[in-house]
């Protein structure tokens, strides 16, 4: 029987130190990617790449080619982005800041890698196949997004957390603009959520925001949107403004909306109606569901009181 070999462990820190100093080291490097819109050269080294991210594998191939290996073009990936993942593969650990590695790129950059084209077409969609390399990586991005949450950052967090089907930190994202609703409506971040991102939080009974206001954040939102995608206001707006809670307001706050629509067309009439005939009948009943339910900002109206539906 061979003897048991002794185990012996170097301290943790000077060997991470020693790794750390590689990164983006251009001595000894066998690789080099051109990152971000400013074309930054980040050096590397390919056997260390390959051996912590089998997407690097792929990419970079198993042996560089003759001469001078072309580089890598990563131009839509941001390069304080690539950095602090290279830092990770190097060193198992990184440093996250607020404002120097913007919400989005760490969490984008941890749950989708850039795709493999022959074009390098940088960060795309396409979900890694090795994700669970990143799953801790991950984990620590969510916490330190989580605790560095504020009015200008929710709304662009919670954009990413949709686009990327991250259940939590949607969760988070919206009981934090659910607290801090008209400050959160104000953000140019909210201006550019995605309708699949803002349908959670016009559904929610919790925003602190009167109906009134949100009928006008939601124009804003759409007036963006329909710039950006050169389309009318209310194609943009229509699969969000269903949500929105018209019977909840005032008959002269109803009207002028609806002097409003007919300049520039935002709800769509059978709505609006909708709302009149809750005015009419003087009350909301469950068919009607949350278009009558009053919602935690919601200033109080004469009317209400022959709403059925209180907050829930």
């Amino acid at each position: 029987m061979e003897p048991l070999g002794l185990v012996v462990h170097g301290k943790a820190e000077p060997f991470s130190a020693a790794l750390r100093s590689l990164v983006n080291n251009p001595r000894y490097s066998d690789v080099c990617f051109v990152v971000g819109q400013e074309r930054q050269e980040v050096f590397a080294h390919r056997c260390l790449l390959a051996c912590r991210c089998n997407f690097f594998q792929r990419l970079l191939g198993t042996e560089p080619g003759p001469g001078v290996p072309s580089p890598v073009v990563l131009s839509t990936v941001p390069t304080e982005a690539f950095l602090a993942v290279l830092e990770f593969l190097y060193t198992n650990s990184v440093k996250l800041h607020r404002h120097s590695v913007p919400v989005s790129f760490p969490l984008l950059l941890t749950g989708s890698l850039p795709a493999l084209p022959h074009t390098h077409s940088g960060l795309e969609r396409n979900v890694c196949p090795h994700r669970e390399k990143y799953v801790y990586l991950s984990q620590l991005c969510l916490q330190f997004v989580v605790k560095v949450l504020d009015v200008e950052l929710v709304c662009e967090a919670l954009q990413v957390a949709v686009t990327f089907g991250l259940g939590q930190l949607q969760e988070r994202c919206v009981a934090f603009i659910e607290a801090h609703s008209q400050e959160a409506l104000r953000t140019r971040g909210f201006l550019e959520l995605s309708a699949a991102a803002l349908l959670p939080l016009l559904r929610s009974d919790k925003l602190c925001v009167d109906e009134a206001e949100l009928v006008r954040a939601a124009r804003s939102w759409a007036r963006v949107g329909a710039a950006v995608l050169e389309r009318p206001v209310a194609e943009v707006a229509a699969p969000v403004v269903k949500e929105l809670r018209l019977a909840l307001l005032a008959p002269a706050e109803l009207s002028a909306l609806e002097e409003q629509n007919r300049q520039e067309p935002l709800i769509p009439v059978e709505q609006i109606v909708e709302a009149w005939k809750c005015h009419a009948l003087r009350r909301g009943d469950e068919a009607r569901g949350a278009a009558c339910r009053r919602r935690r900002g919601t200033l109080p109206r004469e009317h209400h009181r022959f709403l059925d539906l209180s907050f829930k």
